[in-house]
């Protein structure tokens, strides 16, 4: 089983073992990293940065690039309070032109730990639920072109190829069955 949950200070030492697995920040899409001052720092006040910047940036068009959107942290179980977090998802409500080209509606990422048990395939699949949820009849997801098990996740997800630009694969998933 994998859950959406909202970003929360309370599960700050989960979130502080994710992001330490993880390679490094640039690895962690779908987080909303590099909205914060430096890179994420895995103790508590950096949690209580990392959650107060997903709600900062969820609205908010800081630059004149950014869309409405709504981020969620992977939990690897039910969603309980104890679970562990297993990862990133970003929900974009709309699409600027480079997220028309590049990023898509749906930025993930599963930290190394917790990969090829599904958690990423099931992620997404929530993702798409949410999107639809919002009235987006379908969404965009994106992956560089070498990066093979981003494309199988999406298309087990549903996702149908359009089109390669720019080294990133671009597919659509419709949100209803």
């Amino acid at each position: 089983m994998t859950a959406l949950v909202d970003p929360d200070l309370s599960r700050w030492q989960s979130w502080a073992a994710m992001v330490a697995d993880f390679d490094g920040p640039g690895e962690m899409h779908g987080s909303g990293y590099w909205n914060l001052d430096g890179d994420p720092v895995p103790t508590r006040a950096g949690c209580a940065a990392f959650v107060t910047m997903t709600e900062a940036t969820s609205t908010a068009d800081l630059d004149g690039t950014r869309v409405a959107s709504t981020y969620f942290w992977i939990a690897a179980d039910a969603g309980a309070a104890d679970d562990d977090l297993v990862g990133f998802l970003h929900l974009r409500h709309t699409l600027n032109a480079w997220l028309l080209e590049q990023g898509g509606h749906i930025g993930y990422s599963v930290r190394p730990g917790a990969r090829r048990r599904g958690h990423a395939v099931r992620a997404l699949a929530l993702g798409v639920q949410a999107a639809g949820r919002l009235g987006i009849e379908r969404v965009l997801v994106t992956c560089d072109h070498d990066n093979e098990a981003s494309r199988r996740t999406i298309e087990a997800g549903g996702g149908r190829l359009e089109d390669e630009r720019a080294g990133r694969l671009r597919f659509w998933i419709p949100t209803a069955g």
